[in-house]
């Protein structure tokens, strides 16, 4: 079965912040998209998440393994030279990041830190990714409910980020799609301010093309302390008419 994708990415510097450290990345001809929030309250966090996705950027055509592996080798040595500039300005930087590739009936998503990645498929949301974060280290060491996750004191500590430790370890998830799975990759921006279960209602209600602005507008109206972007990808069934005469197909 041959797919349609389609994506939509924005980004908004919220209500408080002077300065955008997000970085977002749309290239539907390779079919991937990213997120990339600078890590709050370090040195050159916008640097960080602009070079993430600059490496990315890079990244050329090829089959879907392929592809993902320099998707990831590009994350991966992006994280070297970070930690690096880092040392040499003596100030740490860093940078979540979260990557969506949709390419010949499947999926990956490869992510480090607590920027995330969701899919809507049918009626019910799915997380993709995990938090990388001291609290969900806790939840799952059986030490923390998840009921007691939101508003903890140490939700914000991450335990994995792009530029701060060398080798860094990704986490991959790959499936197969299905027509009509929509995506959504995600700050904590956003995540902080609404609920699953409104990202849900949203994308449900909306087409996935207007859920980036209506969720941006909806975390702005609950105060935006942080910058938000969010990203949208949907996947159709391509519809191809074959023409009795022996015309050519239309798709």
């Amino acid at each position: 079965m041959a797919f349609r994708v389609s994506g939509l990415v924005q980004t908004d510097l919220g209500c408080v912040r002077q300065l955008n450290e997000d970085s977002v990345l749309a290239k539907p001809d390779l079919g991937l998209w990213v997120v990339a929030d600078g890590m709050g309250g370090h040195a050159h966090g916008d640097w960080a998440s602009q070079h993430i996705v600059g490496e990315l950027d890079k990244v050329a055509p090829a089959e879907f393994e392929r592809q993902l592996t320099a998707a990831t080798d590009a994350i991966l040595g992006a994280n070297d030279h970070i930690l690096a500039e880092g040392g040499a300005r003596g100030a740490q930087m860093g940078s979540t990041v979260v990557m969506l590739m949709v390419a010949e009936g499947r999926f990956a998503v490869a992510w480090a830190g607590d920027s995330r990645a969701y899919l809507r498929r049918g009626d019910t949301l799915y997380r993709l990714t995990v938090d990388h974060t001291q609290v969900q280290s806790l939840v799952d060491r059986g030490l923390l409910s998840p009921e007691d996750v939101e508003g903890h004191p140490m939700g914000h500590v991450l335990t994995r980020a792009v530029g701060v430790d060398a080798g860094l370890a990704l986490d991959v998830v790959t499936d197969t799609v299905q027509a009509g799975d929509v995506f959504l990759l995600c700050s904590d921006g956003l995540t902080n301010q609404v609920s699953d279960e409104e990202i849900a209602g949203t994308l449900a209600a909306n087409a996935h093309d207007a859920a980036p602005a209506l969720l941006i507008e909806m975390s702005r109206a609950r105060g935006a302390p942080d910058n938000v972007s969010v990203a949208t990808v949907e996947v159709r069934e391509m519809t191809v008419l074959q023409f009795a005469s022996g015309g050519e197909d239309l798709s």
